[in-house]
């Protein structure tokens, strides 16, 4: 966070005289308005952004939740909502760092939630997809937080035993790759905070 302030300041050093110069006006109270309006705006970006990962976060909960009771179209409506959620997402006020994690997963995630919300019917289908899509949120949640505790689960017997993770806001195992067949299958490996 300090990092960001810094990045925030130094930005608005740095827009500061470009704003003054195209202004048409040059009196001193209209140069002083554009230099408050300037030096506020990085700090909404930066609200917008953390808003952006929290619904991020919230959009790959209900997408869990849809395949831990095997609701398939519920889980084809929540990834849609989730492609259309990561489209919007502001990454202007993003320090260098987290820009790169972000762009590094951006485009798979949203390739992944865009097959689960064009599968509805096709739960294994959503599940694949799923697999991997929890492993990129997973990366955002530890590179941004995510405005809450999640608890990474593991599940061990999915994709031929080679095992799968996946991210819940609950301490109790809901599997959502094996939903009602197997709920409980699974443990928790890592408290996100």
């Amino acid at each position: 966070m300090k990092r960001v302030i810094e990045i925030i300041a130094f930005s608005t050093l740095i827009v500061l005289p470009f704003a003054a110069c195209s202004n048409d006006n040059n009196s001193t109270a209209n140069n002083v308005d554009t230099a408050k309006t300037t030096a506020e705006l990085p700090k909404t970006s930066v609200e917008t952004a953390t808003v952006s990962i929290g619904e991020i976060v919230k959009g790959y909960l209900s997408l869990k939740n849809a395949l831990t009771v095997d609701k398939t179209k519920e889980a084809a409506t929540a990834g849609a909502a989730l492609e259309a959620t990561f489209k919007s997402f502001n990454k202007a006020a993003l320090t260098a760092e987290q820009k790169k994690v972000f762009e590094d997963v951006e485009d798979d995630a949203k390739e992944h939630a865009e097959h689960i919300g064009s599968n509805g019917g096709n739960i294994e289908h959503q599940r694949e997809h799923f697999e991997t899509l929890s492993k990129d949120i997973y990366a955002l949640v530890k590179a941004f937080g995510a405005g809450q505790t999640l608890y990474q689960d593991f599940c061990p017997m999915y994709n031929d035993k080679k095992g799968a993770i996946w991210l819940s806001e609950t301490k109790g195992i809901q599997n959502p790759y094996y939903g009602k067949k197997m709920l409980s299958c699974g443990s928790m490996k890592e408290e996100l905070k």
